[in-house]
């Protein structure tokens, strides 16, 4: 049911509830130099189909540019002293970082140059990434088929996958506690000043026109329809992504690490089962609400893969699919952070590509202290900046999923 603001002007007006938008709301409430006012705009507060709601949670260490490195750094200490970053809350649960590693296997020199570099630079930064060779890997995994392997990378340090839809709940329970008013709604249009340099007001589905003075786009997926509400285009569109979770006649006898197979399937232990997931070899834009599954790929790409990487799992049982879609940001797949050059008002968090949720914590920190002291505090994340785009400068990242 449709829901009208208890007020007519907000501080800060957000435009998506789910894991962005409950992020920067609660990291709002949290620094103490702000004392305005939030409202959440969210127009399915079920969240059945946001990307929040498809996450497989993951977090790794190993990426190719050190504030990505940082920023999931940030969020495994994060994860680790949850109840503590949220005030020592009895309430609070402390959220499990499963910390089985990611594999990432090489099966050409090129790539496997690309590993060690990469390895060399997360060794730097403190994490504990190992460049392996395949007799190495065998040593720690005899399970997987090796034949084609020339080198891995692995780390059993903060890397694998956590609970973050606690992170999400929490985030939104305590910002709800602490005055940030959650509207069951849709914003369907802003209106500019007349040199177009700010977002004066946003106008509801519901027909109430609400003034603002920051409009923060956490719309997900859907980031593009809400930018261009402020005549702003972003290289943000839905991709479909699957995941696959299944049984083993044999199970593996001890922790899988998220494998990341040449082949672009990826698979780990996800409890007493197993999950993989890949992206479509035809991976087009999607429409908003095309979440139907395409079992052939289970069969003719997923299914393949792994039994071929482990031969132990050409005996196994699909339990439970489904599709989500990525936040897919065509232009360099990193994220989009912090003002638009022009609506000086207008603030993105979006575009994440699939490393939205282990982002969250340091994104909406920053987004927070950009808001309220208009500059990043803590992190340095001016490299996700719009202005890139504008400038065609690609942030480039070589570990992208």
């Amino acid at each position: 049911m449709t829901q009208t603001p208890v007020k007519a002007s907000y501080d800060v007006v957000i435009v998506g509830g789910a894991m962005y938008g409950s992020s920067v709301a609660w990291f709002l409430t949290d620094n103490p130099d702000f004392d305005g006012t939030i409202l959440v705009v969210e127009r399915d507060p079920t969240y059945e189909f946001t990307s929040t709601s498809h996450t497989n949670s993951c977090m790794r260490q190993q990426f190719s540019r050190e504030i990505n490195i940082r920023v999931s750094q940030f969020a495994a200490d994060y994860v680790k002293n949850f109840r503590a970053y949220m005030g020592g809350d009895e309430r609070v649960p402390h959220p499990r970082l499963q910390s089985y590693g990611y594999m990432y296997l090489a099966d050409n020199a090129a790539f496997a140059a690309i590993l060690k570099e990469n390895q060399e630079l997360q060794a730097a930064c403190g994490a504990g990434t190992k460049h392996m060779m395949p007799d190495e890997i065998a040593a720690a995994y005899p399970f997987y088929n090796l034949d084609d392997i020339i080198a891995g990378n692995h780390n059993l340090r903060d890397e694998g996958y956590f609970d973050g839809n606690t992170l999400f709940d929490w985030w939104r329970r305590s910002a709800r506690e602490r005055g940030v008013e959650y509207l069951t709604n849709e914003v369907v249009a802003m209106n500019t000043n007349a040199s177009g340099t700010r977002v004066e007001s946003v106008v509801l589905k519901s027909g109430e026109v609400i003034s603002c003075g920051t409009v923060v786009n956490a719309s997900g997926p859907r980031a593009v329809l809400t930018s261009r509400m402020a005549g702003i285009e972003i290289p943000v569109e839905p991709r479909k992504r699957y995941t696959f979770i299944f049984e083993a006649e044999q199970p593996l006898d001890r922790d899988l690490p998220l494998t990341i197979d040449p082949s672009g399937v990826h698979m780990r232990t996800d409890g007493t089962y197993y999950l993989a997931g890949c992206p479509p070899d035809d991976d087009p834009a999607v429409d908003y609400d095309d979440f139907v599954q395409d079992h052939s790929i289970w069969e003719d790409k997923v299914w393949p893969a792994i039994a071929t990487r482990i031969p132990q799992f050409e005996a196994i049982k699909l339990r439970n699919s489904w599709a989500g879609h990525y936040a897919y940001n065509t232009f360099d797949q990193n994220a989009i952070l912090g003002p638009h050059s022009q609506v000086e008002n207008f603030i993105f968090v979006n575009g994440f590509s699939g490393h939205g949720f282990q982002q969250s914590p340091a994104m909406g920190r920053g987004t927070a202290e950009l808001i309220t002291h208009g500059e990043y505090r803590t992190l340095d994340l001016s490299p996700f900046g719009y202005d890139r785009i504008e400038r065609g400068e690609r942030f480039v990242e070589k570990a992208v999923i």
